[in-house]
């Protein structure tokens, strides 16, 4: 090693990129999909992972897979069940140094004459059931080293017919992502918020793969489906950094500077009208992206 090389690992210009090695993550919703895939590649570079979810032989398959991590199922609706998982997770690895809020859930919805229990149970699984993550992993991540990963989506800045119940709740974990930020300061610990638009998942081909969507957007997808891995390798590269955002595709990086302005492009690409697609959505048997278990009602049903 020469002179000038040493004096640029002193002044800290040659340091290692960070490395997730090491790293006690907790990850929900870690069955399939962005949370199967993130939990298998941070084992594979030397993470510990614990898992959570609510699809049990699904789960125990992606455990095994990960060396045979840590895992609960888990009904991230219920408050007190989530507490009890996270610290049980938590002491079985020792602690946490993060927390990827990953699980949710998506369905159509028109929110004119759809089924009112359609929006309970997205913001149960997807707003509350973030909420409830946060909550329970706090006092673990409360440190210099601990960072939260929230999973929002373009949703949250792009708004589009049929969606607003996941659009609605994407903007409310976004809300949350940015509140916990400030709240979180003065520990050292770090919040950062995933930013994905279609991504290879079972998520997009269930939620879109409608007739309802198909009618109203003239194909299957708005932007056209991403490939998975890029998105897991940014989630990645997050954890290890404690990034303060990410996205994937890297153009909803540019989406989200100007939010007026394409929610304005939607507008006008839709002036046609949807009311076809909304009479086939109010009719179409569709299903939520992951089943369900029973829930007690938060809202009465409206007349």
């Amino acid at each position: 090693m020469n002179a000038r090389t040493a004096r640029r690992l002193r002044r800290g210009l040659l340091r290692p990129a960070p490395q997730v090695a090491g790293k006690r993550i907790l990850v929900t919703g870690a069955a399939r999909g962005i949370g199967a895939a993130l939990a298998r590649q941070l084992h594979a570079h030397g993470a510990h992972v614990a898992l959570l979810g609510i699809e049990q032989d699904l789960l125990a398959e992606v455990a095994a897979e990960c060396g045979e991590a840590p895992w609960r199922y888990c009904d991230i609706g219920d408050p007190a069940q989530v507490e009890r998982v996270i610290n049980s997770l938590a002491a079985e690895l020792g602690g946490l140094d993060a927390v990827v809020a990953n699980a949710g859930i998506a369905r159509q919805l028109s929110l004119l004459g759809g089924d009112p229990t359609i929006m309970e149970e997205t913001l149960a699984v997807n707003v509350l059931g973030a909420y409830y993550t946060l909550r329970a992993a706090g006092p673990h991540i409360a440190h210099a080293n601990g960072y939260v990963l929230l999973v929002t989506s373009l949703a949250a800045a792009v708004h589009l017919p049929l969606a607003g119940a996941y659009s609605a709740s994407k903007a409310a974990v976004e809300a949350l992502g940015n509140t916990l930020r400030i709240e979180l300061r003065h520990t050292g610990a770090r919040v950062g918020m995933a930013y994905f638009a279609e991504l290879d998942t079972e998520m997009t081909s269930r939620g879109f793969g409608t007739a309802a969507a198909r009618d109203i957007l003239g194909r299957s997808t708005v932007s056209g489906i991403a490939p998975l891995g890029p998105a897991i390798d940014a989630m990645e590269q997050a954890l290890a950094r404690r990034s303060r955002r990410i996205v994937s595709p890297y153009w909803v990086g540019a989406v989200l500077w100007c939010r007026p302005l394409a929610q304005r492009v939607i507008d006008y690409a839709l002036r046609g009208g949807v009311a076809s697609g909304l009479d086939i959505a109010r009719a179409e048997p569709a299903s939520f992206t992951t089943d369900q278990p029973a829930r007690p009602r938060r809202m009465r049903k409206l007349a």
